[in-house]
């Protein structure tokens, strides 16, 4: 068991007991809890049809995939909130060196450093969310970084990379005298966290334990818990919950006033 005192001042009792090492059970807790507190974490049915719901989308989805009106509202309700969701992950990836000894995550330049200043990253979920201009970008900042600094190595760290990796970024068109390009590297998360941690199973470790750290901060803070009350408040308002749909949108389209679904 171990103790946690969260930013309100309370304290929690944990008892699970992690044993990553390379950061404290205590602030792997806190870091997951700060991930989750970036989610949102109420979701209504005033918040889902502000994001503007198209039912002929829902409908098709419903009819072509044979899906049930639920099932494609839950998804609908999922990829509304995968975006925030998609930043609290890149954050947990990013922000969890802050509690690991050696490194820090900077407000600005780069996305993580080694307090010697020998070492500069960026950190890319998945190796195809950079298109070729957004791949320049990076690249020309950890040019600068080599160019800059003799001394030092720059990464970009992908978490979901092809395979495990550490090798010089190349890049078509951009080709670097031999002894900064081997400072200009790409590695995947799994050798980065071994580069960082001194552990080759660094990143195993984290994989393995992360969905019981989740359920540990769930049980000892209820307030994170998710809750969606949008089936319900849509079911109140019409059983048929594609019709409610259509009925929302389009209510003052022409003669949308006797809508009804054709079955």
């Amino acid at each position: 068991m171990f103790t946690v005192k969260l930013d309100d001042g309370t304290i929690v009792k944990v008892k699970s007991k992690y044993n990553l090492g390379f950061i404290s059970d205590a602030d792997l807790f806190r870091h997951v809890k700060e991930t989750l507190g970036r989610l949102t974490q109420n979701v209504d049915l005033k918040l889902f049809e502000k994001n503007v719901v198209d039912p002929i989308k829902l409908t098709i989805e419903s009819h072509a995939y044979g899906k049930t009106a639920k099932e494609v509202v839950e998804q609908e309700i999922a990829r509304q909130l995968g975006k925030t969701l998609e930043n609290a992950v890149g954050d947990f990836h990013q922000k969890i060196f802050k509690y690991i000894k050696g490194w820090s995550v900077p407000s600005d330049g780069v996305d993580i450093i080694n307090d010697a200043g020998t070492v500069f990253c960026e950190m890319k979920n998945k190796h195809n969310t950079m298109n070729s201009g957004s791949a320049d970008k990076v690249f020309d900042k950890l040019h600068g970084v080599v160019i800059a600094n003799p001394k030092a190595t720059a990464y970009l760290i992908l978490v979901v990379a092809k395979k495990s990796c550490d090798e010089p970024w190349l890049v078509a068109g951009r080709t670097l005298p031999p002894n900064k390009a081997k400072r200009l590297r790409k590695i995947s998360i799994d050798r980065f966290y071994a580069l960082a941690t001194g552990d080759e199973m660094a990143f195993l470790k984290l994989c393995q334990v992360v969905g019981k750290v989740i359920d540990d901060v769930l049980s000892a803070c209820p307030a994170s818990k998710f809750k969606n009350t949008v089936l319900k408040e849509l079911s109140a308002r019409d059983p048929d919950l594609l019709r409610g749909l259509f009925m929302s949108s389009f209510s003052t389209y022409n003669g949308f006033g006797d809508f009804h679904v054709i079955k």
